[in-house]
């Protein structure tokens, strides 16, 4: 090779890093602006959460968190989760401009996401009527889980996340949240100062989860309009499976995995109360919201990530798809760590000034619950990265080796020590699960690099 030509491929591969470092400078605009949308939304939830938990106190707010529990659970459990999908199908369409394709894929995922809230209504009508004791809902919580289940019905949740993630609408996903969180903050507030109960309150939480999913929904076909993506409720769905191979096999596969796992991460709340008590699973339910700021920040990262490795394994630019898992997850143990830290400095007079001294036992519960989330958020990046190379079936087995683990471990250690159980058995699932995705995320990686890579960052 000549020295010419050397070079030559030198200075082609440093532009193509200095392309990557771009794109990766986009991905960390993209993600600043949903974290900062999410990060204050989820301060004002937390307020809204705290005002809640200061009218009813721990035991009404209890049932209150069984409720949640048990109205997520079902639609985990049951919805679709059709973004998976729309996503990874949805991008390989839009990089070829099969317009129609994606019309179609549109409505395809909505007619699932308008079924899947139907069925998951009817299924938790059926089970607090007929099967209550057997899901952990005691006699003093059914009315108030039948009135919080009437949300069910209108979440419709897969296809707009899809349409918003495509289009790269994230300000719009992140600051709408905003805007939601701040109403509810407002009417918790003025029931505390009004004295109201817990059947008020229920009706709060579950009007705003209505208004905030119909929002979202429709800032969905208004964004698909944007586009220039006219009338997808009118768009055929004859012969998708045709012109669209592999979409049955992977939106089955994908949403039987988040399926068994959510029957750790919104059946724990349930766990607790059937194991201990209403109480206990108030202050569970307090620790597992702080908690879930970090974790939803994670999700608000595979926003921007997951679309993009999509792309990136679609056009075999293997080294590019290898770099962005990586940053990824450096920036999301990085945040973490700052959580870790942050929470056991912080945690003990957050809950005082905000819950009261009724919830201060939630402290130790939330600092082990930051680890287990840390851990988690760290997961997920692999978990994109196997269903973007279209490893679904990898992923279905580690979930279903942790969750075991997860249920083993709650069901021997809440009898004994109570909710931190509960926590234990989170830490011992997430670490059951990267273990189970690394393996063939690595197996795949080197079976694929080299072979056909056009990022030229080999």
């Amino acid at each position: 090779m000549s020295a010419f030509s050397l070079i030559a491929k030198k200075a082609d591969r440093f532009r193509a890093r200095v392309l990557s470092e771009r794109d990766f400078a986009k991905h960390l605009r993209q993600i600043l602006h949903l974290l900062s949308g999410n990060f204050a939304a989820s301060m004002v939830g937390l307020v809204a959460f705290a005002l809640t938990a200061r009218a009813l106190g721990p035991a009404d707010y209890g049932i209150l968190a069984l409720c949640f529990a048990f109205s997520r659970a079902i639609e985990r459990l049951v919805s679709f989760q059709s973004w998976q999908p729309l996503i990874k199908f949805g991008a390989q369409a839009m990089e070829n401009q099969r317009t129609e394709d994606l019309r179609r894929l549109l409505k395809f995922g909505f007619v699932l996401d308008v079924g899947a809230a139907l069925v998951s209504w009817i299924v938790a009508v059926g089970l607090i009527l007929f099967a209550s004791p057997l899901v952990g809902i005691r006699p003093e919580v059914q009315t108030f889980a039948l009135i919080y289940c009437s949300a069910l019905p209108f979440q419709i949740a897969g296809m707009p996340t899809a349409v918003l993630r495509l289009f790269g609408g994230f300000a719009t996903l992140a600051y709408s949240q905003v805007l939601g969180s701040l109403v509810r903050v407002l009417l918790c507030g003025i029931g505390l100062l009004a004295g109201w109960g817990l059947r008020e309150f229920t009706f709060i939480w579950m009007g705003m989860q209505i208004i905030s999913s119909m929002s979202m929904t429709v800032l969905a076909f208004l964004e698909t309009r944007r586009r220039g993506y006219q009338n997808i409720l009118t768009a055929p769905l004859t012969g998708i499976t045709q012109s669209v191979p592999g979409l049955w096999r992977f939106a089955l596969s994908a949403n039987i995995s988040l399926t068994i796992r959510s029957s750790a991460n919104e059946l724990d709340t349930l766990l607790v109360g059937y194991l201990a008590d209403p109480t206990a699973a108030g202050l569970y339910h307090i620790a597992k919201r702080i908690g879930r700021m970090a974790q939803q920040a994670g999700v608000q990262v595979q926003t921007v990530v997951y679309p993009e490795l999509s792309r990136l394994w679609a056009t075999h630019s293997v080294s590019a798809f290898r770099r962005i898992v990586r940053q990824t997850q450096w920036l999301l143990l990085a945040a973490g760590i700052c959580l870790i830290a942050v929470v056991s400095l912080t945690i003990k007079p957050l809950l005082l000034w905000t819950a009261g001294p009724q919830f201060i036992g939630a402290a130790p519960l939330v600092v082990v619950q930051a680890i287990a989330v840390v851990m988690v958020l760290n997961g997920s990046v692999l978990r994109s990265a196997l269903l973007a190379m279209g490893r679904e079936n990898a992923v279905l087995r580690s979930v279903l080796f942790s969750t075991l683990a997860f249920h083993l471990t709650a069901f021997a250690l809440i009898p004994v020590i109570g909710p931190m159980g509960a926590n234990i058995a989170h830490i011992t699932m997430a670490s059951l699960w990267m273990l189970a995705m690394l393996l063939p995320y690595r197996a795949h990686i080197a079976d694929n690099a080299g072979a056909n890579d056009t990022s030229g960052l080999g």
